[in-house]
């Protein structure tokens, strides 16, 4: 992608990169960066939030992915951040260790830079951004160090979809892709499974900020992805998810010609002991029930 600039490099030429970075560890003081609103002082380390995360990111690993979707993956992967901790937490989370359990290691903004860089190095094409919800300050940070080290590829927010506007216009010429979830339409289920009742409500605000800066998705003349919004949503058993209504929220109040991922991997994973629709893995007519259901509400741009 040689005739391509990534967002964050005009905004780190202007000086806006430096200073949505200041204002965002500002916000660590008495913590609202995301809907949780835990009002916690980060820089303290007598206490923590919801995501158990002091002033510095927690990760768990990185490494170029080849499973993720395939405008990301191109031939050389995606590189993947893997954040510890998160702001939803989620009881069927698959990857709960680093959730839930709290896998991995205290890392410095510096530290993070380096491994964006070395992500670059091993021919990587954007750096992605796995869990970022609750070290967005962190990033920005990272972001401008590694600027000056070199970094040219684009950058992916790859969230829970759980993500505060008011945050979020934070990134606003900083993050070329957005990747969030679009998990749970219903109140009901979203409290059930993370506690968050307003799930359906807070995604939707997000998705319609995150669509607002970068638009549909932009992908090259090789199959890469270059910018634009990229929905996840993941099918579960007995149609919880409430993928029809998901569906048509995109097709009327985003965009038709959203690229979406509908997912059929779920299976029982973390801890959902008491949920009986969780307990089994989501079969083979109830994801294709679900992309019909895509196609019906108008979206037809499916990974």
């Amino acid at each position: 992608m040689t005739d391509f600039e990534p967002a964050y490099m005009r905004s780190y030429r202007s000086g806006l990169l430096k200073q949505q970075a200041l204002e965002a560890k500002k916000r660590l003081h008495s913590c609202c960066l995301c809907p949780r609103q835990c009002n916690i002082d980060r820089t303290d380390r007598q206490k923590t939030g919801v995501c158990k995360t002091f002033e510095k990111a927690w990760v768990s690993s990185y490494h170029p992915h080849f499973g993720e979707e395939a405008p990301l993956v191109g031939m050389h992967g995606s590189g993947t951040i893997f954040f510890t901790h998160c702001n939803l937490l989620c009881n069927f989370c698959q990857n709960y260790d680093i959730s839930h359990l709290g896998s991995g290691r205290e890392v410095t903004d510096a530290q993070l830079a380096t491994m964006m860089l070395s992500l670059q190095s091993d021919g990587c094409h954007n750096i992605n951004f796995v869990s970022p919800s609750h070290v967005i300050p962190q990033i920005l940070s990272a972001v401008e160090i590694a600027c000056v080290r070199g970094l040219t590829v684009p950058l992916v927010y790859n969230s829970g979809g759980y993500d505060r506007v008011e945050t979020l216009q934070l990134l606003d010429g900083i993050f070329d892709i957005y990747m969030p979830d679009f998990k749970f339409w219903d109140s009901g289920i979203a409290e059930m499974t993370c506690k968050a009742s307003d799930y359906s409500q807070i995604a939707s605000l997000a998705i319609k900020e995150m669509h607002r800066q970068v638009g549909d998705l932009v992908i090259d003349k090789t199959g890469v992805a270059r910018s634009g919004l990229l929905i996840r949503h993941l099918v579960l058993p007995e149609g919880k998810a409430g993928t029809r209504e998901i569906m048509r929220f995109l097709s009327q109040e985003i965009s038709p010609n959203t690229y979406v991922n509908i997912m059929s991997q779920y299976r029982p994973c973390g801890d959902v002991t008491g949920i009986k629709f969780l307990q089994r893995s989501v079969t083979a007519s109830e994801f294709m029930d679900a992309l019909s259901a895509a196609k019906t509400e108008g979206i037809t741009r499916l990974d």
